[in-house]
């Protein structure tokens, strides 16, 4: 079946994107993971992965053209499906067959690309700084995102930069990001060191022509870290690279030269891997990230030191922790883990949630006989795969619709009734918590859900998802009950007004016409903000969601 992709919005404040390059051309077979094009955006170019297979039908937005978020950009399908009804649907036409044809302006793109976007990172007037000079800030990188981690950097004080080279890995909220340069020539200064954060549009670093004085200029910033001088920088990121270069090799021993993204050599010097055993996954064989992450290795492959023949294999949770300490028995030992971006968000957002909007709680038991079979129906099907949590999310929706008060936000000023339904459905990651978003879940039948589920909670695992994905929820299902856990309470993901905790389907005695039976029921347990949603409102729609859970049937009408 053929996919629709879009025009993605890439930064909180794009509206339209220009496809800079094409990297696939109709005809060319997509991987999960390919490369489609670089999209160049108000703060950036970026590459856009593709999120599915099959071959590449349709192109609706040559190179260098400009079109609004959400316009289309490619169908991806089965090799000659007939794509003309999507095609009929969208707004301006274009033509697929002069796109892989057209390679002049395959340039011309990059060339305005560096025009337009030079100018984003700078701070502070080019009037005021030397010629040629250029101040990069902490970008904004996610709608959410106020502060920045420097994960890594990939280049050292006196290197010389290029416009596209990745200048550092930035830690956000959600996700670890490549950081280009838009700029060209010698890196100058770093501000922020690694491992520590700053708020964004703080110095990140300074470029200009080499041997410029930027006395002065960095005192005007505030930065996360305290700076250091670029001499010392340079001879500590030095030594960091020193080390890492024998681990990470670029070419292979016939020669050949390893095409991999600069995070997955990082990984992958941190794990003590060889990338000359990892298959890549990406354009052209290039080795990504969740192929090093994915990687196991081989128990005859060739060892890279003394140490790694002796040693045991290590598991990728083994690799990632830190060193095992010896404690003999009867002595204290501590150990700190330093807080990753992601839980310091997710704690300062529970907290504020926790303690400005005041929860309460209402739990329900709910019969799951007929919700049992109805789904084992279901599941009879072909390819068809639905779980009880779909069939809450189903139901969630439907009853939002005739409860629209629980779907709404709280603002000072008025209280907002969205009567759009986007349920966001929280996915536990190895950094702690995500929620992508099912959009319009009301619209959408049990196998769509079930398949967006699956979609969205495999690529939240793999830190795949797009920030986009992550936006726009209106109501929130947590479920624990695949851990056995029977009843709980969650804190409610704002601005949402409300969210419902999914137990653990358990098999009990119950009461049925006066006999005592065995059956199957489920605790559900609404905390909802008293300053949107009074008892009475939650209870109506509690009461509501048990009947369409109880009677599945009630769902398809």
């Amino acid at each position: 079946m053929a996919t629709i992709i879009t025009m993605p919005r890439l930064s909180d404040t794009m509206t339209e994107g220009t496809v800079a390059t094409w990297l696939k051309k109709v005809g060319d077979k997509i991987s999960e993971g390919d490369i489609l094009a670089e999209i160049e955006t108000d703060k950036a170019t970026m590459e856009f992965e593709s999120f599915n297979e099959g071959t590449l039908l349709y192109i609706g937005i040559p190179e260098g053209e400009t079109a609004p978020v959400d316009s289309l950009l490619a169908i991806i399908g089965n090799e000659g499906e007939d794509i003309s009804a999507l095609i009929a649907g969208k707004s301006t036409p274009a033509t697929e067959e002069a796109k892989p044809a057209t390679e002049e302006t395959t340039t011309a793109p990059e060339v305005k690309s560096s025009e337009t976007t030079t100018a984003t990172p700078v701070a502070v007037a080019s009037a005021s700084l030397p010629k040629g000079v250029v101040v990069v800030t902490m970008p904004r990188l996610s709608d959410t995102m106020t502060e920045g981690t420097v994960a890594t950097w990939l280049k050292k004080v006196g290197d010389k930069v290029a416009e596209g080279d990745i200048l550092a890995e930035i830690e956000t909220d959600k996700a670890t990001m490549e950081f280009e340069s838009f700029n060209e020539g010698t890196l100058l200064y770093i501000g922020i060191q690694e491992g520590n954060s700053a708020p964004v549009d703080s110095l990140l670093a300074i470029i200009g022509p080499e041997g410029t004085d930027i006395s002065g200029i960095a005192e005007n910033y505030k930065t996360g870290g305290a700076p250091q001088a670029p001499a010392a920088t340079e001879e500590a990121k030095s030594a960091t690279a020193e080390k890492a270069e024998p681990i990470v090799q670029e070419a292979s021993t016939d020669g050949q030269r390893i095409l991999a993204s600069p995070l997955a050599k990082k990984i992958a010097s941190d794990k003590g891997i060889q990338l000359t055993q990892v298959k890549g996954s990406g354009e052209n064989g290039r080795i990504v990230k969740s192929d090093i992450e994915n990687f196991t290795p081989q128990a005859a492959s060739t060892p890279t030191t003394e140490a790694s023949a002796s040693a045991p294999a290590k598991t990728e949770t083994e690799t990632i922790a830190a060193p095992k300490v010896f404690v003999p028995a009867g002595e204290v030992f501590t150990e700190e883990i330093k807080n990753s971006q992601m839980r310091k968000i997710i704690a300062k957002r529970l907290a504020e949630s926790l303690f400005t909007a005041p929860h309460y709680n209402l739990t329900i038991e709910v019969t799951m006989d007929e919700a049992m079979k109805s789904r084992a129906i279901i599941n009879s099907v072909p390819d068809t795969k639905v779980s009880f949590n779909d069939m809450v999310i189903k139901a969630c929706a439907m009853a939002l619709k005739k409860h629209p008060k629980i779907n709404s936000q709280w603002k000072e000023e008025a209280i907002t009734i969205n009567h759009h339904v986007n349920v966001g459905v929280a996915v536990a990651v190895e950094d702690g918590l995500v929620v992508p978003v099912l959009k319009f879940t009301d619209a959408m039948s049990l196998s769509q859900i079930g398949g967006s589920v699956r979609d969205l909670a495999g690529r939240a695992k793999n830190k795949k998802l797009l920030p986009t994905e992550m936006e726009g929820s209106t109501f929130t299902v947590s479920n624990l009950g695949m851990f056995g856990i029977v009843e709980f309470n969650s804190i409610i993901n704002q601005p949402n007004s409300a969210i419902l905790s999914v137990g653990a389907i358990v098999e009990k005695p119950v009461v049925k016409n006066g006999q005592i039976v065995v059956g199957n029921t489920m605790m559900l347990s609404l905390a909802c903000d008293h300053r949107t949603i009074d008892g009475a409102t939650g209870a109506q729609f509690l009461q509501t969601l048990k009947q369409f859970i109880e009677n599945p049937v009630t769902m398809l009408a």
